[in-house]
């Protein structure tokens, strides 16, 4: 392979995996746009939990990490 054709699959390569990072960001935020939106409706309702109800379910979500959300 020739030193121009390596440093074109280099390139595609580097954008395709910035374009799947980015891709990747952007359902996060929109996930967590979602919640928060959620949130606010709930909110709103007046459906609220009590605090030591807040705190195990955020100690469950830290101990589950990023998959249990």
């Amino acid at each position: 392979m020739s030193p121009q054709a390596r440093e074109r699959a280099f390139e595609s390569a580097k954008n395709d995996l910035i374009r799947t990072i980015r891709d990747s960001q952007s359902e996060d935020n929109a996930r967590f746009r979602a919640a928060v939106r959620e949130g606010i409706a709930q909110a709103n309702r007046g459906e609220f939990i009590e605090e030591e109800e807040m705190d195990a379910l955020l100690e469950r979500m830290l101990r589950q990490g990023r998959k249990g959300w």
